[in-house]
């Protein structure tokens, strides 16, 4: 029988706040760090894109680019292509030579290590861009 008293009180409280806590941690080191991307890079023959996710969010709401430009908010979850971002969707929305630089600079965007895999690296710990 479960009894009534301050310490399974406190046991219940932590209990009941931790899966709190480690979603908004997630969704805290996610908001900081870099994404990289590998789905199609390097069977297309180039290097994994690290997108800096910390350095468009002090930018831009979150629904500028999840809402407004389709991205999924699930790391490998888009299947990005560059016919799709020349096209103007995705990063082309904003990538043009206009607003940002173009897809003409392929070394500014497809920058990580051969081998990366797609996922999350750095955080609000690392105060921005993971270490290359």
């Amino acid at each position: 029988m479960f009894r009534h008293n301050r310490r399974n009180t406190l046991l219940l409280a932590v209990l009941l706040v931790l899966p709190i806590l480690l979603i908004v941690n997630e969704q805290v080191k996610a908001e900081y760090a870099d994404v990289v991307l590998n789905r199609n890079s390097e069977k297309e023959g180039v290097r994994p894109v690290i997108y800096p996710h910390w350095f468009h969010r002090i930018r831009f709401q979150c629904r500028v680019c999840h809402s407004e430009m389709g991205f999924e908010m699930r790391v490998g979850a888009n299947n990005v292509t560059m016919e799709e971002i020349i096209d103007g969707k995705f990063c082309g929305a904003c990538h043009n030579g206009e607003i940002a630089w173009s897809v003409d600079n392929c070394d500014l965007c497809h920058s990580a290590l051969p081998g990366t895999k797609t996922g999350i690296t750095g955080s609000h710990k690392t105060l921005g861009p993971g270490n290359w």
